[in-house]
């Protein structure tokens, strides 16, 4: 009697599983705090910025390019990663101290940005294969050196098309993460059509290893509305269905919803409805002059529990 009960047991829990229909999960809210940092040398150190114990802190160094280091003319290497940021004041050591001092924070790398050497810095591979194989083995070399847990990806010049970039850069998280590299990756986009063409096509084909999108809402125009700012991000949930996607503010004065104008108001909003994944901020090297006032807004939010 018993062993019946048992088969029949598990061939209803056979039917379920092969035959209901499978939802995606909703990302729902996370304590998420992430900030950018290093990419203007004003000296800024990871100790100078006020971490909370209440959130998932992710430091994302800014940035590691693809270009020679040439100080009159960079030119792009095909992969070959070198260090951009401030690495006098982030370095290994410093890298290993604030991860020993807060047990909750990660560092990341930031691949590409706007510009190098005062000129744009563009994406801009020989061939898929030759620049995965490089910037394969010149990340892991970065990331090793100085005990980092995941990478951003912030390319935003192309000289490539959408489906070279999106087989490069998923090829690439995909190899780091299988090699046990990286545990997290993320994709900086914002709105504008060259950008969003090239990102929407890697989150097509890749979506599955990317956890975070580090969405630009300071790039649309300065003076938005928390009601902007609301469609844009639900506008955005669409074109990265399924992902984590954050929200943003800069402090370099910028544009997008600043914080004076409502971007709280707008997460609590984001938050009631289970919509805050995190923040991530634009940069620290901004928020020094002020005492880093938002970053501590910020993780307030965040660390009071839904």
């Amino acid at each position: 009697m018993e062993l019946s009960k048992i088969l029949v047991s598990f061939f209803v829990i056979q039917f379920l599983l092969f035959h209901s229909p499978i939802y995606a999960a909703a990302p729902g809210n996370s304590n998420i705090f992430r900030e950018y940092i290093g990419a203007e040398f004003n000296n800024v150190k990871f100790s100078d910025v006020p971490i909370y114990s209440g959130v998932e802190f992710h430091f994302i160094l800014s940035f590691a390019i693809d270009y020679t280091m040439s100080s009159s003319s960079p030119s792009p290497t095909n992969g070959q990663f070198n260090v951009f940021w401030d690495s006098d004041n982030l370095n290994p050591s410093a890298v290993s101290a604030i991860k020993n001092q807060h047990s909750n924070v990660k560092v990341a790398l930031s691949l590409g940005g706007d510009s190098v050497g005062g000129s744009s810095a563009y994406f801009n591979p020989s061939s898929v294969d030759s620049w995965v194989s490089n910037a394969v083995s010149s990340l892991t070399n970065i990331i090793k050196q100085y005990n980092l847990d995941g990478i951003d990806i912030d390319y935003e010049h192309f000289q490539a098309d959408p489906n070279t970039f999106a087989e490069c850069i998923g090829k690439l998280i995909t190899t780091l993460k299988n090699n046990g590299v990286i545990s997290f990756a993320s994709i900086a986009p914002y709105d504008d059509d060259e950008v969003q063409n090239h990102y929407k096509t890697l989150w097509k084909s890749y979506s599955q290893v990317i956890d975070y999108v580090n969405f630009q809402f300071y790039a649309y125009d300065k003076g938005t509305t928390v009601s902007q700012f609301m469609d844009y991000f639900s506008t955005q949930r669409s074109n990265y269905e399924g992902g984590r996607i954050l929200a943003s503010f800069g402090t370099d004065g910028s544009g997008g919803l600043s914080p004076e104008n409502g971007f709280f108001t707008a997460c609590s909003k984001l938050k009631s409805k289970g919509d805050l994944v995190g923040i991530f901020v634009w940069s620290a090297d901004d928020s020094k002059s002020n005492g880093f006032k938002y970053e501590k807004q910020s993780q307030g939010l965040l660390a009071i529990s839904h």
